[in-house]
């Protein structure tokens, strides 16, 4: 268990990244939780007194990292940007999202779209699945299934996928 602190912080302007509040993971401490990796990955523990799973730490270059605390997570935490984070983290190795069924359904009907999910780093694939898991009514979750569907057929990232769907 790696134990430090960071200050919140956000983003005024970075891409897709422009708004996210965040703490900043510098590689020296990266390095300490998961030696040499570059990729994204989960981690484990505990920020200031709220127990975390499956927390994705975001690459950011030079071995850097960021985690980025959604508005939920902030509120639990009642802290905003400024505020220093006590973290205690590890690699979250049992972390595991299973593809719901309906989505597995919908992607074999066309089987170049299961192999093109398939080929995404395993983070774009949670991100979908959360995406689809979060979809609070049904007629929500058929649309998102659609869409992902659609963004499998033009081999599209996450990202890619919800800018699309903006500009539509």
């Amino acid at each position: 268990m790696v134990v430090f602190e960071a200050e919140i912080e956000r983003y005024e302007k970075m891409g897709e990244k422009t708004g996210w509040t965040f703490v900043f993971i510098p590689a020296a401490v990266a390095n300490q939780i998961k030696a040499g990796c570059k990729k994204s990955y989960r981690v484990k523990g505990r920020l200031d007194a709220v127990e975390i799973r499956g927390l994705a730490l975001t690459p950011m270059g030079e071995g850097n990292f960021i985690i980025a605390l959604k508005a939920s997570l902030r509120k639990e935490l009642k802290k905003e940007e400024g505020a220093v984070l006590h973290l205690e983290l590890e690699e979250d190795k049992e972390f595991k999202v299973e593809m719901p069924a309906d989505l597995e359904m919908c992607l074999l009907e066309e089987r170049h779209c299961m192999e093109n999910f398939m080929k995404l780093p395993k983070g774009h694939q949670n991100y979908y699945i959360n995406w689809l898991n979060t979809a609070k009514t049904e007629p929500t979750r058929i649309k998102r299934l659609t869409q992902i569907v659609v963004a499998m057929d033009k081999q599209m990232d996450f990202g890619t996928m919800i800018r699309s769907n903006r500009e539509s």
